[in-house]
């Protein structure tokens, strides 16, 4: 492709002088942006809204069924963040697996208690795929593959079994 730098020659493109830096005091726009939502789709909406609102303590801001094009949309926002939202989309007659793609990379919550919220997860089956053995930062995964960072707020808290020595399992 004309004007493409190679793969391999990543450093240099971000080094080179045509891609001088932003005048971060002045942007070339005249809008502000803001972050609106994260969308991810979901094959069991029953079993994500478990998850993110029974597991993770989000909350439902709005709700739309689609009918003509048979899906639903669901916006979820944690009580602290309502301007941040996580849309979940549900295909009502969609067989497909999404799959577990790395490339999205993953979603982060502050949590007040991080321990807390493990065990609530656990008890509603999720696997911790990476514990909280710091106090500070656990993964786990939604029902629909989605990587979930778990981040403590402030201080991490001091070390606490089970966790401590509880080994890291599957993708996170």
């Amino acid at each position: 492709m004309a004007g493409m730098a190679p793969v391999d020659d990543r450093a240099a493109l971000l080094n080179s002088p045509a891609r001088a830096p932003m005048d971060r005091d002045d942007p070339p726009w005249s809008e502000p942006m803001k972050y609106l939502h994260s969308m991810v789709r979901v094959r069991d909406l029953d079993a994500a809204l478990r998850f993110y609102c029974d597991g993770l303590g989000l909350r439902e801001v709005r709700r739309r069924d689609y009918p003509q094009g048979k899906y639903t949309l669901v916006f979820l926002a944690a009580p602290e963040s309502p301007e941040a939202e996580l849309e979940l989309t549900y295909n009502w007659d969609s067989t497909e697996d999404y799959g577990s793609a790395r490339n999205f990379g993953h979603l982060a919550f502050r949590v007040d208690d991080i321990y807390a919220v493990c065990e609530r997860l656990q008890r509603l089956g999720v696997t911790i795929n990476r514990p909280p053995r710091d106090g500070h930062m656990a993964f786990v995964r939604s029902p629909d593959l989605i990587s979930i960072e778990l981040l403590q707020k402030g201080e991490a808290l001091p070390p606490r079994e089970p966790w401590a020595s509880m080994p890291n399992t599957g993708n996170w």
